[in-house]
């Protein structure tokens, strides 16, 4: 940890770089600030220690240990200390394609979180510093790398106005989940799914819709043709019919036209992401 003020401005990277970090600081003793115009970039700030008033959208809010904030661009904002020390950790960010990832995410708009791992989001911080400090050629790459890893883990983690966090929703369908990898080629309906979870329908809905943003069964439909591609992998010779058999379509043509659409679905979602690094996904 830092023990005195540090920032780090960049400029000239917006062309380049689909997420970049525009500055990244500590500030061992915040001051009250006021921006009526808001901020230009994506900002995201921290209390590390101590706890401070934070203000925007006619709403204010304490920002103590556990809690950020995240603003979207040219949003009007004030701070203040609450009491004594108030020391924070903050970065700002855009980029070319900046809007379509925190779409992606569920993170594109302003918010604040709450009940938060304070190690795991200000040591990522720390880690963009000691790189700026490093010198690295590669530092602004590695720089993006960081924040999309911070980004990430805002999503899985990031608790939003005390809501449950996605990590929170799949450890409540984890057990759904694993029971669909050994079962997903048997004749698997909505209520088999809940009578497994031993819950109602609507709740199993609601759960997949919150953990992953589809129904129990796209879901199940996902995990198939994931299967499917794992099985031609390993054997092309395979024929389609019998492909499709294995992972649980009783009509090859449906299997056809269900593998086509979401391969294009697929491609859709990640042509922003193909000059970096992206998670897995279901299928």
């Amino acid at each position: 940890m830092h023990y005195k003020k540090v920032r780090h401005t960049f400029v000239t990277v917006e062309d380049i770089l689909p997420l970049f970090v525009e500055s990244v600081g500590y500030n061992p003793q915040e001051q009250d600030f006021r921006r009526d115009e808001g901020y230009p970039y994506y900002h995201w700030l921290q209390t590390v220690e101590g706890q401070g008033r934070f203000s925007f959208n006619g709403q204010e809010y304490i920002l103590s240990e556990g809690r950020g904030v995240l603003l979207k661009p040219y949003t009007p904002h004030s701070y203040s200390v609450s009491k004594g020390k108030w020391s924070t950790v903050y970065v700002t960010f855009g980029g070319a394609s900046v809007g379509t990832i925190l779409d992606s995410l569920k993170l594109n708009f302003s918010t604040l979180y709450t009940e938060m791992d304070q190690s795991q989001f200000i040591t990522i911080i720390m880690e963009m510093l000691k790189i700026i400090e490093e010198g690295s050629e590669f530092s602004k790459l590695e720089l993006s790398n960081s924040l999309y890893t911070f980004l990430i883990n805002l999503r899985k983690y990031g608790q939003k106005n005390n809501q449950p966090s996605l990590s929170h929703f799949y450890d409540k369908i984890r057990p759904i989940v694993e029971w669909l990898e050994t079962v997903y080629a048997e004749e698997i309906g909505l209520q088999d799914m809940a009578n497994h979870l031993n819950v109602s329908s609507q709740y199993l809905n609601r759960l997949f819709q919150d953990t992953f943003s589809v129904s129990p069964y796209s879901f199940l439909i996902q995990l198939r043709i994931r299967k499917a591609k794992e099985i031609i992998v390993q054997n092309q010779e395979i024929p389609l019919k019998n492909i499709a058999y294995l992972v649980g379509f009783n009509d090859v043509s449906n299997f056809v036209a269900t593998y086509k659409k979401i391969e294009e679905l697929l491609l859709k979602n990640t042509e922003t992401f193909k000059k970096m690094k992206t998670p897995s996904v279901p299928f």
